[in-house]
């Protein structure tokens, strides 16, 4: 309507005259019905940078394994009955393939793909102009930012699932279903090595809300999706290097980085956890933190974009 404003206000309506309903609402108007999850995540699928994230997540494991048979011309059948790295036990069965995947993939491209989903979700849609709109429906505030968070964290899980899921597929048809070895423990069967992974999954995908409570506060602060986005895959590497100064002590212990490989310690014989546990609680309380400062920050900030 033409003189109609969409400026959002902090309560999450919009100004304009009142409708029928109670309260100002408009008839059979419910919150709940708003923006569905299903149309959420069907509308961030047809994405570009959707789709790419998670074919490259499918791609990865499939270069990594072209590379070792590159490897393998130029291997002279010397030494590899004792496994001198992570890298030759990736060719010895599909279990192992797969840990190799996670390895390489776990301290940097995981990050991204997090940060992507998490952190493009809000400021894409306050840069493209439309983040007034939806509150205009009106969307509340609260239950915008939920559904958005769900589906960003849902296709974080499924990037990680893709990725695990793709190298243990094509592990197992290059190399077989062999027990999993590794640097840290003794032989396991493949039953048991398969839990592990699982495990080790589970404990990564914990550690990565940090990344996404993070990057989801840069998301409702600022309008530049790419600056959210970069900006918390920056600060979880400079939390890393500040893990490794030893001068900070035990400081570093609160750093969120500092327990993020305590993941090993599940491969290990016997299974070590106390790093595991010390982990995901401090994960879990970062991710909250941050996700209760992104919930506090944008229902009370004016939406303009």
């Amino acid at each position: 309507m033409a003189g109609s404003s969409v400026a959002s206000s902090p309560g999450g309506g919009t100004s304009g005259t009142a409708g029928p309903g109670a309260g100002g609402a408009a008839a059979g108007y419910r919150p709940s019905a708003t923006l569905p999850f299903a149309a959420e995540f069907r509308r961030q699928a047809s994405r570009r940078r959707t789709q790419l994230a998670l074919g490259f997540m499918v791609l990865l494991p499939l270069i990594i394994l072209v590379a070792f048979q590159f490897d393998a011309g130029d291997d002279d059948g010397g030494g590899r009955g004792e496994f001198s790295s992570l890298a030759d036990l990736a060719t010895s069965g599909g279990l192992n393939f797969t840990l190799f995947s996670i390895l390489v993939s776990a301290s940097f491209l995981l990050v991204v793909v997090v940060a992507l989903f998490c952190g493009d979700t809000v400021a894409s849609e306050a840069s493209w102009g439309s983040l007034r709109y939806l509150l205009a429906v009106p969307v509340p505030r609260a239950r915008l930012l939920a559904v958005k968070l769900i589906v960003a964290l849902a296709y974080s899980g499924l990037a990680l699932l893709l990725l695990a899921g793709t190298a243990l597929l094509a592990g197992t048809l290059r190399y077989g279903w062999k027990p999993l070895s590794s640097q840290v423990s003794a032989e396991l069967a493949p039953a048991d090595g398969l839990l592990r992974l699982l495990g080790v999954l589970g404990y990564l995908a914990v550690v990565l809300l940090v990344v996404a409570g993070l990057a989801f506060l840069l998301s409702v602060t600022t309008d530049a999706a790419l600056g959210a986005v970069g900006g918390a895959v920056l600060l979880w590497i400079l939390s890393s290097i500040l893990d490794q100064i030893t001068a900070l002590g035990g400081l570093r212990n609160l750093l969120p980085t500092h327990y993020s490989s305590a993941w090993l310690g599940l491969l290990s014989t016997p299974m070590q956890t106390d790093d595991v546990v010390k982990g995901a609680f401090s994960a879990v309380v970062y991710a909250t933190l941050f996700w209760g400062l992104a919930f506090w920050r944008f229902t009370r900030k004016d939406v303009t974009s």
